[in-house]
Order: structure tokens, then C-alpha cells, then sequence
């Protein structure tokens, strides 16, 4: 009578921890959204003693790390069996919001016909309250551990995460002892007619951020020269914005279409159905930039003038003038050889390039344990769901870990309506309550099935 009764108890027990934790997440949520963490400049040791409170009370032990003064990490290790270990892993740190195009106060977490506002509802403090309350529900399950699991909270991905993801992994290698997976954000779901439709990114374009400095003679602005630092630079980017670089397939992009194809309507089915084919139709790729840029952006290597800057006085032709670049490459891009290219383009020896920031590319594979977790997880809450293993235009802190030789996958178990707009880097982001709840559940089952050994 024991051997049944015993893991029913047990079962009842999970159920209504994490019962109770789903129910206390939206608060949870308005709090974390209400610190101010905005990068710059960051602040994310607030964030971190939160964090580190919520931990105290659930008596599990935690490190804390600055990379920098107020630059806060937090991590802790629930301790599980000889499996690779998963880390569950976000961002504190979120990025500027004007207030003046907000409904709401940008920090105060109001709550608007039924969404939670605030900047980070979305990326990522909301997945980060779904990874916390999962990991807080597992320790209260009392289940044996087939694997340890992290939590993991960092700073600075909004400017390159060289103050929190990365740092962890030259400074602190220790929190990731016998990591073999990890879940991060860059996925998304979406309600596509009546399918649930959950897109994993499991690799990325990689960010090249140039510097061009032009150099030439300064002067009076009423006495212009054949030749200026300021036309030099004009005339450089205006080259590059031109240029349209060469197209092509990588195969898990190819495969992101194909999937996708389904769930277009028309002409643009067709086209995605057999992209290796229409890669080179400009008509089409024409109407994939007005209708889906992000998804057009993955057919080529891709450079945004974002920056210029020239002389701080009206009347003077300055000595220098210099533009930044942000260019996203396609994962098998060698770096070296697309800035000789830019040079080409730019065709101007008095125009000096500087790397501001250069990622490295890596790929997961979906042949993994982790990724069947999650697809059984998601056909278990979302039935008739599909998956679409993605790439991504922007990058995350998940290229650190591939670089450590960690499986990471972008996975948010949040389902959106097809109309939703979230917000994310723009106005007013926010998140319905009822698809947070649903959301917690979710990776709250996830992270059960994957860590423990009664699954």
C-alpha cells in the first residue's frame, strides 16, 4: 500500500507547490519589473538582491558575483544526478523606454485590461519568473534529481552581456560544472489560425560591429575642400547602404522556411515551400523585406548604418568623421573576410575599420534529449502544436555557452494571439496575465520532465 500511495502523495504535493508558486508569479513579476535595472548603465546588483531574498526564504544557496560596481550576477544549484546539468538562464538588465510613448510608467507594472506593463514583461524578466518559479517548484518537489539544475541571472546582455554572461564564463567557469544544456531566450510562440506554433532559435546571426573613421584636412565650413573627412564618410556609407549582398541558404534557415511555409498564405506559401529556389528572386525577396524584414534578413549578410558623427561646431570641417556599422553575418561568414570586402566597397584608404564587437557562430543541434524534452512538454500542453527550429537576426548570451560547448536553445513557453503585440524594445511591452500563468505552468512541467527521475 505504501509503494502506491507514497509517490501519489508526492505527486499531490508537486501539484500544489506549484499550484501556489503559478498563482504568486504575476506578483513576482510586478515586483522584478518595478526595480530599475535600464542598461546603461545597469544596475543589476538591485536585481540580484531580490532575487537572492526570494532564495534566502526558499533556504537554497546561492553565489553573487559584480563584474563591475553594481553589475550583478546570481546563481544557484539545485543538485541532481550525473546528467548533464540545465541551466535556466536570463538577463536582469533591460533596455531605455520613453516614458513620454508609454500608456503607463515604463517601471510601474501596471495592470491594463488584463496585461502586466512594464519594460522586461517580455525580455526577459518575465521568462526569468517563469525559470524561477519552475526551479523554486522543483526544490519543493522533493523528487529525486536526475541532473543538476541552475539558475542563472545575469547583467548586460543588452549591450553585449561582456559585464554578465560573458564575464561568468572567463571568471566564474564553476557555476557551469557538468553543464550540458541550456534554455535561454530568443524563441517565441505564436497562434497561427487555430495551430500553436513554437518557433526554437538554435543558432543566430552573428553580430560584427564596425567603427569607419575618415581622416582628411579640416577647415572653415565657408571654404569647402574637394575633399573632406565628412564627405569621405558620406560617401563610404552610402556605397555600403547600396550594396546588396550576395544571397544565400544556410541549411537551418532553409529548414525554418520550409516549416514556416505552411502557415502563409498565397503566393508567399509557394515561395517559402521551395526557398532554394526563389533565393534569388528578387521580386520575392523584395516582398519578403516589406512583409517579413527579420525573416528576409536571414537570406544575406546584413550591415545598418547607425551612427554618425562629424564635427561639434557648425562652421568646421572637423579632421575626422567616423559611422557605425551594425552588421549581423550569417553563421558561416568568416568576420576577416567581410570587413576586406567592406573596404572594397568603401573603396578609401584614408577610412580606418575597427571591430567593436565580433561574436563567434555556433549552432545546436536538435538531435539532443533537451530538445525532445521540450517538444513533449509543449505537444503535452499545446496538443496539435508544431515546432520550427529558427535562427535568429539578433543575437543572445546563448553564443557564450555554445562557445563552451553547452546545447542552448531560445525557448519561451508563452503562446501569444496572432495579433499580439508585446512590445519588445518599443512601447508599452507587455505581457497578458492569463499567458504568463500559462507560461509558468509550462516550463514548471518542463523542467520536471527534463531534471527529475520519476517523470
Amino acid at each position: 500500500m505504501r509503494t502506491i500511495l507514497f509517490p501519489l502523495l508526492l505527486l499531490l504535493s508537486v501539484q500544489i507547490s506549484a499550484a501556489d508558486l503559478i498563482e504568486q508569479a504575476p506578483e513576482r513579476l510586478k515586483a522584478y519589473l518595478k526595480i530599475d535595472t535600464i542598461n546603461p548603465p545597469g544596475n543589476e546588483t538591485r536585481g540580484v538582491k531580490w532575487l537572492a531574498a526570494i532564495l534566502d526564504e526558499a533556504g537554497i544557496p546561492y553565489e553573487t558575483a559584480e563584474s563591475a560596481p553594481g553589475r550583478g550576477n546570481i546563481w544557484a544549484r539545485l543538485k541532481g544526478g550525473d546528467e548533464p546539468a540545465l541551466v535556466l538562464l536570463h538577463h536582469i538588465d533591460v533596455v531605455p523606454a520613453d516614458a513620454a510613448h508609454w500608456d503607463v510608467d515604463p517601471l510601474s507594472a501596471a495592470v491594463k485590461d488584463g496585461y502586466i506593463y512594464g519594460r522586461g514583461a517580455i525580455d526577459t524578466k518575465g521568462l526569468g519568473i517563469t525559470h524561477l518559479q519552475a526551479f523554486l517548484a522543483l526544490h519543493k518537489s522533493g523528487r529525486k534529481l536526475s541532473r543538476d539544475v541552475i539558475f542563472m541571472a545575469t547583467a548586460d546582455e543588452e549591450a553585449g552581456g561582456f559585464y554578465g554572461a560573458g564575464w561568468m564564463v572567463k571568471n566564474h567557469r564553476e557555476a557551469f560544472r557538468n553543464a550540458g544544456y541550456l534554455i535561454n531566450e530568443g524563441g517565441s510562440g505564436a497562434l497561427i489560425g487555430d495551430t500553436p506554433v513554437f518557433r526554437i532559435e538554435v543558432t543566430q546571426k552573428v553580430p560584427l560591429w564596425l567603427r569607419l573613421t575618415a581622416t582628411d584636412t579640416p577647415g572653415h565650413g565657408s571654404s569647402p575642400r574637394l575633399t573632406s573627412s565628412v564627405n569621405r564618410i558620406l560617401r563610404a556609407g552610402n556605397r555600403i547602404a547600396e550594396t546588396q549582398f550576395e544571397r544565400r541558404l544556410i541549411p537551418p534557415v532553409q529548414a525554418m522556411f520550409e516549416a514556416s511555409a505552411p502557415f502563409y498564405k498565397g503566393e508567399m506559401s509557394k515561395k517559402l515551400a521551395n526557398i532554394s529556389e526563389n533565393v534569388t528572386d528578387n521580386d520575392f525577396v523584395t516582398a519578403l523585406r516589406i512583409e517579413q524584414p527579420g525573416s528576409a534578413a536571414l537570406l544575406s549578410n546584413t550591415c545598418s548604418i547607425t551612427r554618425l558623427e562629424g564635427s561639434n561646431k557648425i562652421n568646421v570641417v572637423p579632421p575626422t568623421a567616423a559611422m557605425e556599422l551594425d552588421c549581423r553575418l550569417l553563421p558561416d561568414q568568416d568576420p576577416d573576410a567581410f570587413i576586406d570586402l567592406l573596404k572594397v566597397v568603401a573603396n578609401d584608404p584614408n577610412i580606418k575599420f575597427e571591430k567593436i564587437m565580433a561574436f563567434t557562430p555556433a549552432v545546436s543541434s536538435t538531435d539532443t534529449p533537451l530538445f525532445r524534452a521540450i517538444s513533449a512538454t509543449l505537444d503535452s500542453n499545446f496538443p496539435g502544436m508544431k515546432i520550427i527550429p529558427s535562427v535568429s537576426t539578433g543575437f543572445t548570451d546563448s553564443h557564450f555557452m555554445r562557445d563552451i560547448n553547452i546545447t542552448s536553445y531560445g525557448f519561451a513557453p508563452f503562446l501569444y494571439s496572432e495579433d499580439a503585440k508585446p512590445g519588445v524594445h518599443g512601447n508599452n511591452e507587455r505581457i497578458n496575465v492569463e499567458t504568463f500563468n500559462k507560461g509558468v505552468q509550462v516550463m514548471t512541467d518542463f523542467v520536471m520532465r527534463f531534471a527529475t527521475e520519476d517523470k
